[in-house]
């Protein structure tokens, strides 16, 4: 983790997010910018919390996607027990990521692939207080709503990472037995054949 001196007068944000190139143009981007000050970067999730706690920021960016937590699972970590406020980039144009994102207090939803001028627009914006959300997902977020419990979620990203039943049994403190009921459960409100059909439409539609 790479950190910079602290200044009081610029809004400060800790950028999380696993690709190293892509994290450095972040950093560079922002710096660009006379109000902001990149306090730290770091490269998942674990790294965020901790970066949070030492820096106190402002604001959080993060991936979704990242190495053991991802950035879902730290804005849930940070709800109610943290004033940093949380803005997701993400190359996910999906409602469900974002309903997630909602549900988990994040402040902003950020396109990759929107203009680069709109990041700092959008950092600005979630430190005044308003939420920052891509008008057209959000109106699709409440349109398909996610049929599936975080446990449910939980236990069939495990299975698809290769984590035998006995493993997740172990892993959440779970009889083998509950973690089956769950897999067959989230593979039947999806309509899926098994479990990793069930994967691959929780994923498609940003649920997984």
């Amino acid at each position: 983790m790479s950190a910079t001196p602290a200044t009081s007068a610029r809004i400060r944000v800790v950028i999380a997010e696993d690709e190293r190139m892509v994290l450095g143009a972040l950093a560079a981007l922002l710096a660009l910018e006379s109000d902001i000050e990149v306090v730290a970067q770091v490269s998942d999730g674990e790294q965020a919390l901790a970066a949070v706690e030492q820096y106190a920021p402002d604001i959080l960016l993060t991936d979704v996607e990242m190495p053991g937590l991802t950035g879902l699972d730290v804005a849930l970590r940070l709800q109610g027990r943290s004033r940093t406020r949380v803005i997701v980039l993400t190359t996910f144009a999906r409602a469900g990521y974002l309903r997630r994102a909602l549900e988990a207090g994040v402040y902003g939803y950020v396109l990759k692939a929107r203009p680069a001028s709109e990041l700092a627009k959008a950092v600005r914006g979630v430190q005044r207080g308003a939420r920052v959300i891509y008008p057209t997902l959000a109106a699709e977020s409440w349109a398909d709503p996610d049929p599936l419990t975080a446990r449910q979620r939980e236990i069939l990203r495990l299975s698809t990472e290769g984590t035998r039943t006995a493993g997740i049994a172990k892993r959440l403190g779970l009889s083998a037995g509950t973690v089956r009921n769950h897999l067959s459960e989230a593979i039947a409100r999806l309509g899926a054949s098994n479990r990793i059909d069930a994967a691959r439409i929780a994923r498609r539609k940003g649920w997984l």
